[in-house]
């Protein structure tokens, strides 16, 4: 079974009814308890979704899709690590004075087994980059432990997925961080409602962005990234916008042509992008902050032969 890039669009569904200017955001001061929240509001999304995939598909349902008892019993297990990690993270939350945020209400847009497996991919990707790329901000090293303890779990996860699928478990050498914007920006759009008395993060949710492209992603390939109900203009009318493929080692910067609902870009041949990657639009070609990126991440599932 190949990963489908149909079910990456279900984390860009969020639109915008007006043209999004290029503006500067200003990123807020955040503590550990924020980042254990943010974490945890991440890991109840997980364990809604596990939860109620399996209440929805029995094993029979998974099989009828090529994938055995071996994974329906593997996928048991991931649920009842995302309900530990739950757990785990509203008691250290209490224990240290924090008020922990509880489940909200969502919307996962899936309708069949296979797209329910595919998503749980996107997650745990998406779940994997959100712990890295949160490690650098937490300042306790008891809690940066207990983070990236769940980081190589979830890494686990991803990994066994992907191979379910047909894809490389371990596509790229270095995992891609993403910041708290970012990964917030990835998981609104399931997000229907919370509770009101979960406290406020520190996150916004950057305006959407969407693969335009079907079908298997390779690199110097010409993709469309689109800005789903919304036009994307510079404030002066004429400054150039950039896609940024991030990793670890730096973003990467192309040039993004404007085309029929967003714009074109070229697909970096680098051994960086490969597997579920990400990409940002932004007005600068130096980096990538909070500051700068102006609609994304887009998830792009890329599949560049293997050494």
């Amino acid at each position: 079974m190949k990963f489908s890039q149909s079910v990456v669009a279900l984390v860009a569904t969020a639109s915008m009814s007006v043209a999004a200017p290029l503006a500067k955001r200003q990123a807020a001061a955040i503590t550990d308890a924020d980042i254990l929240n943010y974490a945890l509001t991440l890991e109840h999304l997980e364990d809604t979704f596990y939860r109620e995939g399996l209440a929805n598909y029995t094993e029979a349902d998974f099989a009828a899709i090529g994938l055995d008892a071996t994974f329906y019993t593997n996928l048991k297990e991931i649920s009842a690590d995302e309900q530990t990690h739950v757990a785990f993270l509203t008691a250290g939350l209490t224990a240290a004075g924090a008020t922990p945020v509880a489940q909200c209400t969502y919307d996962f847009g899936v309708s069949t087994p296979a797209q329910f497996v595919a998503l749980a991919s996107v997650l745990e990707g998406v779940g994997v980059s959100a712990y890295l790329g949160a490690a650098a901000d937490i300042m306790s090293k008891t809690y940066l432990t207990d983070a990236a303890s769940i980081l190589t779990v979830e890494s686990r996860h991803n990994a066994y997925i992907r191979q379910a699928l047909g894809e490389s478990p371990f596509p790229v050498p270095f995992d891609t961080p993403l910041d708290l914007d970012e990964v917030y920006t990835l998981a609104a759009p399931f997000i229907v409602s919370c509770p009101a008395s979960n406290p406020a993060l520190p996150v916004k949710a950057f305006p959407s962005l969407a693969l335009g492209t079907t079908g298997t992603l390779v690199a110097n390939q010409t993709i469309t990234l689109l800005t789903p109900g919304y036009t994307l203009t510079a404030v002066d009318g004429s400054s150039p916008l950039y896609a940024a493929f991030i990793t670890v080692l730096g973003p990467i910067f192309v040039a993004a042509t404007p085309a029929s609902g967003g714009f074109s870009v070229v697909l970096p041949d680098s051994p960086e992008i490969n597997g579920q990657s990400y990409v940002v639009l932004t007005g600068c070609s130096d980096a990538v902050t909070d500051d700068t990126v102006v609609a994304g991440p887009a998830i792009i599932e890329v599949t560049n032969p293997l050494p």
